[in-house]
């Protein structure tokens, strides 16, 4: 299947094949220089897949893990192109989650400013999400994303064998971002997950996200309005992210919890169903006003208001415009009832 993200300067397919990685030499244009970005908890046959396709290719293996989101890592990679003296007519291909996308089309954004970058996404949270859309960035000063670029890929390929590989927890913590989208905007998808998710059901889970995300990012590809509906659970996600670092939580799992306090009571009540569902956190033992400073820093506030993503009913959504003491104190309050 092929879907198509219909933007006027910077249209792409999006592949959604299982077996696409071992064609990715019928996909993508290797026939050049290739910088192949993976990272140590990827297995590493499938770089290598992409590597035998390629006519010059350089592997550059990471530590797995949010650390590799760095500018030092950024730096490092674009040495590994200036050492192996890439060109404007080269490319960069991202083969791993989230982290490895958004770093290395970061790099790719940034060498000669601007080559061409393909994602083949190989967690199911970067396969729903971050591979399409074209946010690609860093982390600097325990701040997320707070260096990058808009800047989209030439192709994206998702197979979902890959996620044969993947344990239960990881796959929980993309069907997190799959719900966000289905909170927002698709109450059916939502009723998959409320219903409980069959294992037949991850080709359509990511098929409807996918959908979800390509129509938002063509409507708003730079997040100046109605993107902002991806950010559902993120403001404060981030913020338990960073202040819980230490303590293992993925990406999803905090998105997750920050969903919980953005929604009216009802829908909360079916939102923890289809969380415990999943096997996601419904509950955390946290430093609140911790992860309330980090949440301060996030791009989405201005002055002393912060705009959020407010769920009223499944399937629908409104911005609102908060005083950030008056979101802090919603949070709070949340917080004590329900996250403890």
């Amino acid at each position: 299947m092929i879907l198509h993200l219909n933007l006027p300067q910077n249209a792409y397919d999006i592949i959604l094949e299982r077996g696409a990685l071992s064609r990715a030499g019928e996909y993508l244009r290797l026939d050049r220089r290739v910088l192949i970005v993976t990272d140590d908890g990827v297995p590493a046959e499938y770089a290598q897949a992409v590597a035998q396709a390629c006519l010059h290719p350089t592997v550059v293996t990471l530590p797995a893990g949010e650390g590799s989101k760095s500018l030092t890592a950024f730096e490092h990679l674009l040495g590994v192109m200036t050492q192996n003296e890439f060109t404007r007519t080269d490319c960069v291909v991202a083969v791993g989650g989230g982290v490895i996308g958004d770093l290395a089309g970061f790099a790719a954004a940034s060498y000669l400013r601007g080559i061409d970058f393909y994602n083949i996404p190989t967690t199911l949270l970067s396969q729903v999400d971050s591979s399409i859309g074209g946010k690609v960035a860093v982390n600097f000063r325990g701040v997320k994303n707070l260096v990058g670029a808009f800047y989209q890929p030439k192709r994206v390929l998702i197979d979902a064998d890959v996620l044969k590989t993947l344990p239960r927890r990881q796959l929980a913590n993309g069907f997190s971002e799959a719900l966000k989208m289905s909170m927002t905007c698709d109450a059916e998808l939502f009723s998959i997950f409320e219903n409980g998710l069959a294992e037949e059901q991850i080709d359509t889970v990511i098929e409807r996200s996918l959908r979800i995300k390509a129509s938002v990012v063509e409507r708003d590809e730079r997040e100046t309005g109605l993107r902002r509906v991806l950010n559902f659970g993120h403001t404060l996600g981030h913020g338990i992210e960073a202040a819980e670092e230490l303590h293992g939580l993925y990406h999803g799992e905090c998105v997750a919890l920050g969903m919980i306090p953005m929604c009216a009571p009802d829908v909360r009540a079916r939102l923890l169903v289809a969380l415990r569902a999943l096997e996601l956190p419904t509950s955390l033992e946290m430093d609140t006003e911790q992860a309330l400073a980090f949440a301060s820093h996030d791009k989405k506030r201005d002055g002393d208001s912060i705009s959020v993503i407010w769920v009223e009913r499944v399937g629908s959504f409104e911005e609102k415009r908060m005083p950030l003491d008056v979101w802090k104190q919603q949070i709070r309050k949340t917080v004590q009832e329900e996250l403890r």
